[in-house]
């Protein structure tokens, strides 16, 4: 497992975007896949850093991985309270349209094969498989 940390800054996201890309290349992501991973990791990173830690740079953000046989396992943590995942609103939902909150989680869960709540909500884990996808 690697994993990096750093300040609750959006700034930041860059970072994850970099560790990303090295991920993505070190283990030969389909380009297919690729997007997903960064849109998914994106939102997850962007929701510690704002949601989780409040955009306080003393708090910390960790983003780290793992991978094993075809797949990759991402976790990202921040040092907030959590929140109720359990009952976010559906951004799908013509009432909710508008509305900014449930949408990160509800991309995580529609590109990454499943998604994991830890500690309360505060840290999150995003498995992908590697196959490609026949479509």
């Amino acid at each position: 497992t690697q994993r990096i940390n750093f300040p609750a800054k959006a700034e930041n996201i860059a970072l994850a975007e970099k560790l990303i890309d090295e991920v993505c290349a070190k283990y030969n992501v389909p380009e297919s896949l690729y997007g997903n991973i960064l849109i998914a990791l994106t939102e997850a990173v962007n929701n510690a850093i704002h949601h989780g830690n409040g955009l306080d740079p003393a708090k910390k953000v960790e983003l780290g991985y793992a991978a094993q046989g075809d797949k990759v396992s991402f976790r990202v943590s921040d040092e907030g309270p959590g929140f109720d995942h359990e009952h976010l609103p559906d951004p799908t939902d013509p009432q909710n349209i508008e509305r900014p909150r449930g949408r990160g989680v509800f991309l995580m869960r529609a590109l990454s094969d499943a998604v994991s709540f830890a500690d309360n909500g505060a840290a999150v884990t995003l498995p992908f498989s590697l196959k490609p996808v026949n479509g």
